[in-house]
């Protein structure tokens, strides 16, 4: 439907108020949520779906669709009942389980792109930020692939609270920076917040601040269809800035009592102000109620995204006659095949740095993933993780593959997990492991949605050395290896380095891979090749004790383990990602582990959680306190983690053990 048409005002009305009587139901019968946002914004969303967005319901994962994003999840109750009405395989009943056990309609948008559920959204700021990966990933694809493949916007819903979290600053400003032209945010600006009016903490100029960061910004009325239609239309012909519209909109518009209050916000309306509404706008008394003509006029504009589907598909199919390459490249980017990693060779006893090793494959990696795409914030040099021939991403050059995010770790994060949700790109984040704290939220977000995100993190313990305890990660390895899903790789060494990209590479789940910055040596692994992707390996035999350890401390526990050869049979085992050991075949893991023996673990970390390895008579030998500003080698002595020092602990736990009857079982996931 061309925009220049009129809207039929009627007509749009009831699917508006369908939209709010939808919501209101639902969360009612859900005795829980929130009815005030879709209310408030049913008058956007209905002209949106109706008149601009692009997308096919038969296939709602065709890749040229446009992407829409609710940023403000808590009103997920807007998003379930226009997929509904839409045309998408979320059903009347999904909608009447909202919030149940087991249904699609959870409280929160829950990733699921074949019902047009586009990401998990919730945590406010995330949405914003990742919908800005999409972007830009939309930009990348379509400079190699061109406007006949990929020519799509990247369409969301965002709140004062999205506004409000400092992501929103960091994400909008790298989107203006990058002049991301095909990407449209419509601002929820209803001045309430769950405490109350929003100015009680909130005042700031918005359009001022985002034309500040290059954004085109314009006002509009949120309960006039076509001011909203106008405001669409211009902002689709902006193509070199992205564009904020600021909607003025009523929370829980046609509420009796509770429209423009913060009780329309977080809690079901109740009976009185639902029958309230109905009354007033010649409801029928009935839960659910979809009047005659509202689903038809819905899907009357999806037809434009069918029709665009079906020219996209012979375009395809075009291309795949020509001899261009483009349809081979596009198999390469969607649909890649397995991935082996060669590595320059690093010699047995040399010390090097893994996140050095990494950076000696990064080129590779690049060669032999097409879509691999990525960078760091501000910290490329020292994570090494920057494609030499990859170019760089910019507004002028979209189709480089080194993103500078700028010193934007919670813009990165949400923004990789925006390429990974595209569909067509394998990103990667880096920094320093301690500041994965400003990234957890995205981290623990590519988790819940199972997408292929690579979040690396070099300088991964005390021994980055003088930067001092605000730069040595201490109970990160911990917080990490707590999200589940997540799998957390801690090679030991160049080789080790090697196969943990090899296995990140050829699964699709989110992972992190962390780097030294000191020099470890590469240990002799002749035989144990591929021990990695089954997360961890018999390095050093022994009968009378297990020493698990990880990264730069496996060197130190084969040490420890020959300093006392003489009196004590020590099996080292290299443990890279406990979530794949754990997960491997019990027969496998007494293989590694042995049968009944004793267990200590060494890393230079928080011992937190090492207790579900080693039991309750283990030893844990790591780092409960903060770091100290020193050299690498003295902070190693300093704090027990020498080959001497971690020998000398061994041997004292193995002879106070004899005078103790202890069973050690098998640690179990």
């Amino acid at each position: 439907m061309s925009p220049s048409e009129l809207i039929d005002l009627e007509r749009h009305h009831l699917a508006a108020n369908t939209i709010r009587a939808l919501a209101m139901d639902g969360v009612q019968r859900a005795n829980s949520g929130h009815p005030g946002m879709p209310m408030g914004m049913a008058d956007l969303a209905t002209v949106l779906w109706h008149r601009h967005l692009v997308v096919d319901p038969d296939h709602p994962q065709w890749p040229d669709r446009d992407r829409f994003v609710l940023s403000n999840g808590h009103g997920s109750m807007l998003l379930y009942a226009v997929l509904h009405l839409c045309g998408f395989p979320l059903t009347k009943q999904d909608l009447m389980d909202f919030r149940q056990w087991g249904s699609l309609t959870a409280g929160h948008p829950e990733y699921h792109p074949a019902s047009g559920i586009e990401m998990t959204t919730g945590p406010l700021g995330q949405g914003f930020g990742t919908a800005v990966g999409m972007a830009i990933a939309e930009a990348h694809l379509n400079a190699i692939f061109g406007d006949e493949l990929v020519d799509h916007r990247t369409w969301a819903f965002v709140s004062d609270g999205d506004l409000m979290e400092g992501i929103s600053a960091e994400t909008a400003s790298l989107a203006g920076h990058l002049g991301l032209g095909k990407l449209i945010y419509v601002y929820d600006d209803n001045r309430i917040s769950i405490d109350g009016r929003t100015d009680l903490a909130f005042s700031e100029d918005v359009a001022a601040r985002f034309k500040a960061v290059g954004w085109h910004t314009t006002a509009v009325d949120g309960h006039d269809p076509e001011a909203i239609d106008e405001a669409y239309t211009l902002a689709c012909s902006v193509t070199d800035r992205p564009s904020l519209i600021m909607a003025r909109t009523l929370i829980g518009k046609g509420a009796p009592t509770k429209q423009d209050t913060a009780g329309a916000h977080g809690a079901p309306l109740g009976p009185d102000e639902i029958r309230g509404w109905r009354e007033s706008n010649r409801w029928p008394d009935e839960d659910f109620f979809i009047p005659e003509g509202v689903a038809e006029y819905f899907r009357a504009g999806m037809d434009r995204g069918r029709t665009a589907h079906a020219r996209w598909r012979k375009r395809f199919q075009a291309i795949g006659q020509t001899e261009d390459g483009r349809a081979e490249r596009w198999e390469a980017h969607h649909r890649p095949g397995p991935v082996s990693l060669s590595g320059p060779g690093f010699e047995v006893g040399a010390k090097i740095a893994t996140r050095v090793a990494m950076g000696a494959i990064f080129d590779e990696i690049g060669d032999k993933v097409a879509g691999f795409i990525g960078g760091g914030a501000d910290l490329v040099e020292s994570t090494k993780t920057h494609l030499t021939e990859g170019g760089s991403f910019s507004r002028s050059e979209p189709a480089g593959r080194n993103l500078h995010f700028g010193v934007r770790e919670h813009a990165m994060g949400t923004i990789v997990n925006g390429l990974a949700l595209h569909g067509g790109l394998r990103p990667y984040g880096a920094t320093f492991f301690v500041f994965s704290d400003y990234m957890r939220p995205a981290i623990r977000l590519s988790a819940l949605m199972e997408i292929p995100a690579i979040w690396v993190f070099t300088h991964d313990s005390v021994f980055l050395g003088e930067d001092g305890p605000t730069h040595q990660p201490i109970e990160h390895l911990a917080a990490m290896r707590a999200i589940p899903g997540l799998m957390v790789f801690r090679p030991a060494d160049a080789g080790e380095m090697l196969e943990t990209w090899e296995t990140v590479l050829n699964q699709s789940k989110p992972a992190v891979i962390l780097g030294t910055r000191q020099g470890v040596p590469v240990l002799d692994r002749s035989g144990r090749e591929g021990g990695v992707a089954k997360g961890a390996y018999l390095l050093r035999d022994g009968d009378q004790a297990v020493v698990i350890a990880t990264g730069s401390e496996v060197s130190v526990a084969v040490e420890a383990a020959e300093l006392l050869a003489g009196s004590h049979s020590i099996r080292v085992v290299s443990m890279p990602c406990a979530e794949l050991f754990l997960d491997q075949p019990e027969e496998y893991r007494r293989a590694v582990l042995g049968e009944g023996l004793p267990i200590a673990s060494v890393e230079a970390g928080s011992t937190f959680g090492w207790s579900n390895l080693t039991g309750r008579q283990g030893l844990r030998i790591g780092i409960d306190r903060f770091g100290a500003s020193a050299p690498a080698g003295r902070i190693a002595e300093e704090m027990g983690l020498t080959g001497p020092a971690v020998a000398r602990r061994l041997a004292a736990w193995l002879d106070a053990l004899n005078s103790l009857d202890s069973s050690w079982g098998l640690p179990v996931r």
